[in-house]
């Protein structure tokens, strides 16, 4: 099998499709998106230091992540039981429980993080 840059290319295409399909439909993904703007004019008007950044950013693409993996299990759920059952509704709850323990922990680092800058201001 030969590698393909023009396969590569529409892969990636394919990929900003789904975000985008995403983003435009879904209300949790477009709070979270908001959330991670503050965080990154918060880490620019703060000067948080290399280490900082990269644990921002880890957080940051593992609640989107998150966020696109529940999507993608709502919308695959919705299409194989279309009337509701109690364990396709679980399925749903546990998809979203996921993203609420990233967004959780997210939030805590972004704690640890910021903290201190906001701190000093005072």
């Amino acid at each position: 099998m030969s590698y393909s840059f023009k396969k590569q290319l529409k892969s990636f295409t394919f990929a900003w499709k789904g975000i985008l399909t995403c983003a435009g439909h879904e209300q949790n993904i477009t709070f979270h998106l908001i959330a991670a703007i503050i965080v990154l004019a918060a880490g620019f008007c703060f000067g948080i230091s290399r280490t900082e950044w990269m644990v921002v950013m880890l957080c940051i693409g593992t609640v989107i992540a998150a966020e696109l993996f529940n999507s993608a299990i709502e919308r695959l759920v919705d299409m194989v039981s279309p009337e509701w059952e109690k364990i396709a509704g679980e399925v749903k709850d546990i998809a979203a429980g996921a993203v609420l323990i990233t967004a959780i922990a997210a939030a805590i680092v972004g704690m640890i993080v910021f903290l201190p800058y906001v701190i000093a201001l005072f």
